[in-house]
């Protein structure tokens, strides 16, 4: 059993927000996940937080255009980014997508923690690695989840686990690398030991300034 400071079990759906004004007030604790249109960032929140269906999954890459948020309880939330990089969408509608992306990552204060999703079978995309970059840049925890993992053999997604953590090692900052699969359940403990440290680590950080 994960050891929690959080059950993620508790999550539920608060709204839908087309940019940050609409979010909730800018306080407390928020970890994003990011991700390419397709990545399977839907499925695995849902198998995160063992709920099938509070996150919309869909086979039409693109699906996520707003910004969703997912309550954990009072201080704490997880946030689904819109989807990114899916080229058959109007280039406006693209363009729109990014900026919501730079608009959340830049000004949202509450941000603690990233999760960049890749599939396992298509690692390391430009905007992929950029996010990633972003996070590192920002002194910011991030979480790489290497999914549909299930798709392929053992030594071939041990291959790409290792070839990743080589190319991310070049970034510095604080990157954790693990695969994982939404329909076996691969991975979720240790992600979710992963998230419960970013949520404790500034629990901790805040009690000491409330002393």
């Amino acid at each position: 059993m994960t050891d929690q400071i959080v059950d993620f079990r508790r999550a539920s759906f608060v709204t839908s927000a087309p940019d940050i004004t609409h979010l909730p007030e800018d306080v407390g604790m928020e970890i994003a996940f990011a991700g390419r249109s397709n990545a399977g960032k839907s499925s695995a929140l849902n198998t995160l937080t063992d709920h099938k269906g509070l996150a919309h999954t869909s086979k039409t890459p693109g699906r996520t255009q707003l910004i969703n948020v997912f309550r954990l309880d009072d201080e704490r939330r997880l946030i689904d980014l819109p989807g990114y990089g899916f080229a058959k969408v109007p280039l406006e509608m693209k363009l729109q997508w990014q900026e919501k992306l730079a608009q959340y990552l830049e000004e949202r204060q509450c941000l603690r923690g990233l999760v960049v999703m890749m599939d396992v079978r298509h690692p390391l995309k430009d905007l992929d690695s950029n996010m990633i970059a972003w996070g590192v840049a920002a002194e910011m925890p991030v979480l790489v989840l290497l999914t549909k993992a299930d798709k392929l053999k053992q030594a071939e997604k041990n291959k790409v686990l290792r070839k990743v953590k080589e190319n991310l090692s070049e970034l510095g900052g604080e990157i954790t690398i693990q695969l994982f699969s939404s329909l076996k359940g691969t991975g979720r403990e240790p992600a979710l030991r992963v998230l419960n440290g970013w949520f404790q680590r500034h629990s901790d950080i805040e009690a000491g300034l409330s002393e």
